[in-house]
């Protein structure tokens, strides 16, 4: 793996221990003011530079066999993940009735039904010249707000939201990412999170949930060509703060650089973590402000645990419907006890081999 390569893995790293520690402090949000900047800081880019890097690496669109490789990875994943999240809640939150309903993705796995038709989007939207395409987006992006019916349903608010992110990421080419790494850009991105700082601490009553695009204008009591004008500030808002990330990632090989590799891994499996300490009597023990660097390691270990190669081994069958890494895991035990000539009808007889 070359450096450039370590910079999209560096970049997931990043973004999913950011996802973690968001998740984590949004029970506190409203406690505190400083709590509320930092989150909201957070979500004005995380998950827009998550989905741009997706857009980015999706230029093989048109290979064959590539959407049905991409339905296998996303969609099914999906539906197992869904039933996991229902029975879980099920059982957490002491339910009368389990309920499973494909049609409306639990918590964070709308990611995975709008990954999916983005990649589908781009067989049109391809098509054209990058500013008319994302034009085009954007403007769709603006009017779906309009639209009483498109909400949580299969994604869908969400899929037009975000696309014009995606599509963006598309249109990137690895130069505009080394362009972000100058000292110059670097220099004008801290400005930009000073400045997201400092309005998100002094603007009252900002509703955060206008960067999660999930909603229609009405949701937010906003009438008229407001709703749309709110949107396009926040798709500048979000560019800005987007690039501004990109300016900051490392392109060595560090620590953390493997746990981009497995980002797939974290984000579908931390919500088990997130849903438990929100239920639990711990979310209290960690309630005052400063304890936020708690909450920071906190979101740390989850993300080591999740990255590690056994959690990978347990759960890849789940999530990319392989056991590779479980096969892999046999191949070294069997020549670890080959080397110590332990050999298969003697290792049978002390009950440790099958």
């Amino acid at each position: 793996m070359n450096t450039r390569e370590a910079y999209y893995d560096n970049a997931k790293s990043i973004l999913v221990f950011l996802m973690v520690f968001g998740h984590l402090i949004q029970s506190y949000i409203q406690d505190s003011k400083l709590i509320f900047t930092v989150y909201t800081t957070i979500y004005s880019f995380h998950m827009p530079a998550f989905i741009l890097i997706s857009g980015y690496f999706a230029k093989g669109f048109r290979k064959k066999g590539y959407l049905l490789k991409v339905a296998k990875k996303l969609i099914i994943p999906y539906i197992i993940f869904q039933g996991m999240y229902a029975s879980y809640y099920y059982f957490l939150q002491h339910k009368k009735e389990l309920i499973f309903d494909p049609l409306i993705p639990e918590w964070s796995l709308w990611f995975l039904i709008s990954l999916f038709c983005w990649n589908v989007l781009l067989f049109l939207f391809a098509k054209w010249k990058s500013f008319i395409a994302l034009a085009l987006a954007i403007s769709v992006g603006i009017m779906v707000g309009y639209i009483e019916g498109i909400n949580d349903f299969l994604s869908l608010s969400r899929t037009f939201v975000f696309f014009p992110l995606f599509l963006l990421g598309f249109f990137f080419k690895k130069e505009n990412f080394e362009r972000l790494l100058t000292k110059k850009i670097k220099l004008s991105s801290i400005i930009v999170f000073l400045t997201l700082l400092l309005i998100f601490y002094l603007i009252p009553d900002f509703n955060y949930k206008w960067l999660f695009g999930s909603k229609p204008y009405e949701d937010f009591d906003v009438n008229g060509a407001y709703g749309g004008l709110i949107r396009l500030g926040i798709y500048g808002l979000t560019l800005l703060a987007t690039l501004s990330f990109f300016a900051f990632v490392p392109k060595g090989h560090y620590f953390f650089t493997k746990w981009g590799t497995r980002s797939l891994y974290v984000y579908l499996l931390h919500g088990f973590f997130i849903k438990y300490f929100r239920s639990s009597e711990y979310k209290e023990l960690l309630s005052e402000p400063w304890q936020v660097l708690m909450m920071s390691v906190i979101a740390l270990f989850i993300i080591v645990i999740l990255s590690s190669n056994a959690i990978n081994a347990i759960t890849q069958p789940l999530i990319e419907l392989k056991i590779s890494t479980l096969k892999s895991y046999g191949h070294k035990v069997y020549e670890k006890l080959k080397t110590q000539k332990l050999l298969p009808n003697q290792v049978e007889e002390q009950g440790t081999f099958e």
